[in-house]
């Protein structure tokens, strides 16, 4: 669970700082891309809606970060069991693969109400950037969150060797 929290948060940091780019360039608003998730909640208001606001802004990040959490979640659940994932192509891959379902069913499985929105204020290429930088957030998440887990297993492992485990047998 916590390997997803980290790797979805990274992914929705780096997507976010992606479409923010592309929405200062493309629809004159860094915000307009985010805003436009909240049409969860505030439907064709939310597409229209440039200025940062906390009504479209908060709502909008906040979709947009527990979707991601919920996709990296459920890819540490899914990919993030194979020992080979800990490695940067592995990792890649699984993140890869991982957000390309995501993005199917953002797109094409999803009542259009309930689609990310973004696709509304950035172009396709945008879109495919800001899901690369999604890959990439899950994939460092991932990856650092396994070196985590090794770096503390050795630790464990260290202490038992030297003696250090429970304090039991140094008397």
């Amino acid at each position: 669970m916590r390997e997803g929290a980290v790797s979805g948060s990274l992914a929705s940091l780096l997507s976010f700082a992606a479409l923010a780019w592309a929405g200062r360039r493309q629809a004159g608003s860094a915000t307009a891309p985010i805003n436009a998730a909240s049409q969860w909640l505030w439907k064709g208001e939310a597409l229209r809606q440039d200025e940062p606001t906390l009504r479209h802004t908060l709502t909008g990040y906040a979709i947009h970060h527990g979707a991601a959490t919920m996709w990296g979640v459920l890819h540490a659940r899914f990919w993030g069991t194979q020992p080979e994932n800990k490695r940067p192509v592995p990792a890649l891959a699984g993140a890869a693969a991982a957000t390309a379902v995501a993005a199917l069913v953002d797109f094409k499985l999803t009542p259009e109400r309930f689609t990310p929105g973004f696709q509304h204020r950035v172009s396709t290429g945008a879109l495919v950037g800001a899901y690369a930088c999604f890959a990439l957030g899950i994939a460092l998440g991932s990856m650092a969150m396994r070196e985590r887990a090794r770096r503390r297993q050795a630790q464990e492992e260290f202490d038992e060797a030297v003696g250090q485990g429970d304090g039991a047998d140094i008397l």
